[in-house]
């Protein structure tokens, strides 16, 4: 028995923003960030579009793809680390908007590694027959973490200068602000008793919380109340990154992980057909890519065109590849990520 894609989507938010307009608002540069991450751009939702409205758009273009309809999914798996609300999770919500029966819909918290996260626990439900047809979703909404004060201008709509005050504000979460996008991402598992060649065929999963405090947000149930004037004031409520100390994690921790997965089945990279990586930094995966010796062809980036969308990169690129004819049937693939929390890992699947 295998759990086997039987389809896939991905959308992203309603407005294009290219580095450029960064420029109007903060001290950087297209330069300064393509040198540091590799982004030219990405894309941030409209006012009022929310995670679970991603996450149903994606999860509609998936479910026609594979050919099934509301009635027919009994599983929800939703990946993300921006819910709609601080509770309840968007799994729920997005049932509702997706007109799906009164199914079990579970929310996972694994940041950048969320996909790998909750692929694994996809796999698991539907081994132990808890479902047949599963919708796994991951999504994200960044763009209500950045304290800009223009969004208009962000967003293209407008061309307004900000004050000094503003412009030292925006300056000092720019680390962080360039590098994310909104987006959602789904794919259709379905149990198959029959198969024994395709779907997914085994996970590492690794958490290391000593370090937590290197990429997190301060606010939250750790301080009473979780949100107060001085919280906002000390942007305690945008991602805190020590990114050196990230960038030395996932250049250790993503090599290690492949090697340990694919070593339990005796595969050499060479024997991968496409390796497909968690899209938070090009230069992290550039790092790892020099490290494991993965040959160009059977790498895939869009860091370029999105930014990082957390739980959603991976099944982003998943579903570019499969649609443009990148990966073909039978094809050998691993999954990378890693995250804040610390969470890593790998999940191999035959397309």
């Amino acid at each position: 028995m295998r759990s086997v894609v039987k389809g896939s989507g991905f959308v992203v938010g309603e407005h294009l923003v290219p580095n450029a307009r960064f420029e109007k608002i903060m001290d950087t540069s297209d330069q300064w960030i393509r040198e540091r991450s590799g982004i030219e751009q990405r894309y941030f939702v409209a006012d009022g579009t929310s995670t679970s409205d991603l996450g149903a758009r994606a999860s509609k273009i998936a479910m026609e793809q594979a050919g099934v309809g509301p009635q027919d999914i009994d599983y929800v798996v939703f990946a993300t680390m921006t819910p709609d609300h601080f509770f309840p999770g968007s799994g729920s919500i997005m049932q509702s908007k997706l007109g799906l029966r009164n199914i079990p819909a579970l929310d996972i918290r694994q940041q950048c590694s969320g996909f790998v996260y909750a692929l694994q626990v996809s796999d698991a439900l539907l081994k132990a027959k808890v479902a047949k047809t599963l919708l796994l979703v991951g999504a994200e909404t960044h763009s209500p973490f950045m304290p800009f004060s223009d969004w208009p201008t962000i967003l293209g709509l407008a061309d307004n200068a900000p004050t000094e005050e503003q412009r030292a504000l925006h300056t000092a979460v720019r680390d962080r602000a360039v590098l994310f996008g909104d987006a959602g991402a789904a794919i259709v598992l379905q149990r198959d008793e029959e198969e024994t060649e395709r779907g997914l065929i085994d996970f590492e999963l690794h958490a290391d919380g000593s370090n937590y405090n290197k990429l997190y947000v301060p606010s939250g149930m750790a301080h009473r109340p979780y949100v107060s004037p001085e919280i906002i004031k000390q942007l305690d409520h945008v991602p805190h990154m020590d990114g050196k100390f990230v960038f030395r994690m996932a250049v250790t921790k993503m090599p290690e992980v492949v090697r340990s997965l694919l070593g339990r089945h005796g595969l050499t990279v060479d024997q991968i057909d496409h390796f497909i990586f968690h899209q938070a930094n090009l230069r992290i995966n550039e790092a790892v890519q020099q490290s494991l010796g993965i040959k160009p062809d059977r790498i895939y980036n869009n860091i370029q065109k999105y930014g990082n969308t957390t739980a959603a990169t991976i099944p982003i690129a998943y579903d570019e590849c499969r649609r443009s004819g990148r990966i073909k049937r039978g094809d050998l693939l691993c999954f990378v990520g890693l995250g804040a929390g610390f969470h890593w890992g790998a999940a191999l699947l035959r397309d």
